[in-house]
């Protein structure tokens, strides 16, 4: 586990082996990526089998308020996934804070090839933190069956 970090406005970041599934899964559905045919009960092994998983949590109320996690063979190349905070908490340095982190966790590991596939909403985040478009390569999912 790596020592939390204080964040802005009263928000701890930290990286974690396992964290509450209903927190995780209210993250999910803040971003829009949850569906309701999953089970809670594949969120702890998401987590456990994430290079890196990091919370937000808002130091007054206890509540889970962003994550990030990052998927990587742990030697050469990462990739950022998931990465969301709570709507009330957005625009505030909290998700700055988390993709810092990871990039942080990342680099200490020799893993300099860090990428994320970000929509058209989040380009100009990720950019402020010095991601830049892949120009010439395309992101692409599998789309041929369950």
């Amino acid at each position: 586990m790596t020592p939390p970090q204080p964040g802005p406005s009263g928000v701890e970041v930290s990286i974690v082996p396992a964290w509450d599934e209903r927190a995780i899964v209210a993250l999910y559905r803040a971003g829009g990526w949850w569906k309701e045919e999953w089970s809670e009960s594949e969120i702890r092994p998401l987590i456990a089998k994430s290079a890196a998983f990091a919370v937000a949590v808002d130091l007054s109320s206890g509540v889970t308020v962003g994550m990030g996690r990052v998927i990587s063979d742990g030697i050469s190349d990462a990739y950022f996934q998931d990465i969301v905070v709570l709507p009330d908490h957005r625009r505030k340095g909290v998700g700055e804070k988390i993709v810092t982190l990871l990039i942080d966790w990342c680099r200490a590991r020799g893993i300099c090839w860090i990428a994320v596939v970000a929509g058209p909403e989040t380009q100009s985040f990720y950019q402020g933190l010095l991601f830049q478009e892949m120009v010439g390569f395309t992101p692409m999912q599998y789309k041929g069956g369950a």
